[in-house]
């Protein structure tokens, strides 16, 4: 995902403020970019505009707001020490007698998770279906682009 926000600046030793576009906010958030100008005319996120009148979005508020959302899920969950749920719609299942692969879109990202076809069948799990990832691990790669 290439990103056209206005990256952090160095300004006499200091850096500014990393922001965001609208549009990027929106790809982020796994969301239209109507759906964040609905949500910055209600007041639910903080924008402000630019020299050339271009809506701003703080990289803290951003990060914030996409707390916020999570910790509202959709559905209601029980008890859980995992903290990664990602809501998305099952776009494949292949399976054999004993397990299967189901493939979660959630957003942008591919999630594909390995379990018995048992478990397939008492989840109801089909193509079109939604589902929540939930991932818990204690080896997690954190990436950066340049």
């Amino acid at each position: 995902m290439k990103l056209s926000f206005a990256s952090q600046v160095r300004e006499d030793n200091v850096w500014s403020v990393t922001t965001y576009r609208i549009g990027d906010a929106a790809e982020l958030l796994g969301v239209s970019v109507d759906t964040v100008r609905r949500w910055v005319d209600a007041g639910k996120l903080a924008a402000a505009r630019d020299g050339n009148g271009h809506r701003m979005i703080a990289g803290a508020d951003l990060a914030a707001f996409a707390r916020a959302l999570a910790d509202d899920p959709d559905e209601v969950v029980g008890r859980s020490s995992a903290r990664n749920r990602m809501r998305g719609i099952v776009t494949a299942v292949t399976r054999d007698t004993v397990m299967a692969q189901v493939d979660i879109q959630a957003g942008p990202f591919r999630i594909v998770s390995l379990m018995s076809s048992e478990a397939v069948d008492e989840l109801g799990l089909t193509v079109g279906t939604t589902a929540t990832a939930v991932v818990k691990s204690t080896n997690v790669v954190v990436e950066r682009g340049a």
